[in-house]
């Protein structure tokens, strides 16, 4: 059973929840985003409280993540806000802490559970990366609308899963939609995206499973973008939209009845969790 089709949630009005991750970060909250019911990958938000702090250690599964919000530290290295991490299963970390408190954009790819250090592959370690220093690079399809760059944080060298920020400019829309064979994955950042299923806004989050025909979109004030993808090397393709792209859509999103609860769309000045 696959995690249910996403799209989209303002994750605003999901609650924070003390009764996840207790096991490996005793002390956070958590607001889950998506969750595979069978192995227990998961897409989270975390809160890392002001003196937060654990011993080093390894997980059984890989840790990905991007800092939205404050700061911590692992071991020697320091994580300000936009920093990235990909942390493999089995790697051994030093002891994590923060100050001031942190928001965290977290993926595990599955139930996380703490471990004996084990080998891992090199390639697959990105133990720092300064999203603020990332070049963009762009004309990554000769279909894409132009006025938009990307922030390359991870390619996985086994299954080409991939892990970016795609920023974009003010008054830019597209006129076709795109079906990709993997599964995409976005929690949006800073500004807002007219699309198909409504307007999503900062801290709003969706899970696609491949072969959905989405978009197109369009943003008045720009926007920045965090990608995941999973199931192997993005590939797009462009098609007719179902319907024509128009600013200001009605909100029609896809929900799954858990999360029933949640629909709804949250105003302009929202912060982005």
């Amino acid at each position: 059973m696959a995690r249910p089709h996403i799209e989209f949630v303002q994750s605003q009005l999901l609650p924070w929840r003390s009764d996840r991750l207790q096991a490996v970060r005793p002390g956070v909250e958590v607001k889950v985003l998506s969750e595979d019911p069978d192995d227990g990958a998961c897409s989270l938000l975390v809160k890392y409280p002001p003196g937060f702090s654990i011993p080093g250690g390894a997980l059984n599964v890989d840790d990905e993540f991007l800092v939205i919000d404050g700061s911590l530290t692992i071991g020697e290295q320091h994580y300000g806000e936009f920093a990235y991490a990909h942390i493999p299963a089995g790697y051994q970390t030093g002891a994590w802490s923060s100050r001031a408190g942190a928001v965290l954009l977290e993926f595990f790819s599955g139930a996380p559970q703490n471990a004996a250090p084990s080998a891992y592959d090199e390639r697959r370690l990105v133990l720092h990366k300064d999203a603020l220093q990332v070049p963009y690079t762009g004309n990554f399809h000769p279909e894409f609308p132009p006025g938009a760059g990307r922030k390359m944080l991870y390619l996985d060298p086994i299954t080409q899963d991939a892990t970016w920020l795609l920023g974009t400019l003010p008054l830019r829309w597209a006129v076709r939609s795109e079906v990709h064979v993997t599964v995409e994955e976005m929690y949006l950042l800073a500004g807002e995206v007219h699309g198909d299923r409504g307007i999503m806004r900062p801290g709003a989050y969706f899970w696609r499973p491949p072969q959905k025909r989405h978009g197109p979109y369009g943003t008045l004030t720009g926007n920045l973008y965090f990608f995941r993808t999973k199931g192997g090397n993005l590939a797009t393709e462009y098609v007719d939209p179902a319907k024509p792209f128009r600013w200001w859509p009605e909100y029609d999103p896809i929900i799954p009845p858990e999360l029933e609860f949640a629909r709804g769309e949250v105003p302009s000045c929202a912060k982005r969790w």
